[in-house]
């Protein structure tokens, strides 16, 4: 664990970090992450089911919520820019019982996000627009990553298994 330094040019570079809780429970050693984005960049990850990307994401929010909180981190050196909030979409669930498909929840949450993200936040999104058509879902996943970089500005984590969306 390290003391972070805290940036006022927006970078955050992540040396050698884990994911706190993760390495916990590991059987064997966790291999280590190097994580650097500038300003306004947005880490763009794809891959087969069980590859990480959840975990690696998760992995730099608690880092973050760490840092901000006055904690010690899990790397070898970490500098985070001062978030001004921590937005996270990860995961599926529905509220049925209020009428809400898993669809409807997760297109309402990253609507949220994106109304009230700012260029100082920190945004990680997790296989949006996974719950409806594979079409469909990669226009919105496009269409919301093309938001974030282009209009919000913030730094943002956004994992997809729609390969096609590397080209951007």
């Amino acid at each position: 664990y390290c003391k972070p330094q805290f940036s006022k040019k927006r970078i955050l570079n992540l040396v050698e970090s884990r994911h706190p809780v993760v390495e916990q429970f590991q059987k064997n050693n966790f291999v280590p992450n190097t994580i650097a984005l500038n300003n306004s960049e947005c880490f763009l990850i794809t891959g087969p089911n069980m590859a990480g990307k959840s975990t690696l994401m998760r992995q730099v929010a608690l880092i973050a919520i760490l840092a901000q909180s006055g904690c010690y981190v899990p790397a070898s050196d970490a500098i985070l820019p001062i978030y001004d909030s921590i937005y996270t979409r990860i995961g599926a669930s529905d509220q049925l019982t209020e009428g809400l498909s898993t669809f409807m929840v997760e297109m309402s949450e990253t609507a949220e996000m994106l109304k009230n993200a700012t260029e100082n936040s920190l945004l990680i999104l997790d296989e949006i627009g996974r719950g409806t058509s594979t079409f469909d879902g990669l226009c919105l996943a496009q269409a919301i990553l093309e938001h974030l970089v282009v209009e919000v500005r913030s730094q943002s984590f956004f994992a997809t298994h729609y390969h096609e969306m590397t080209v951007l």
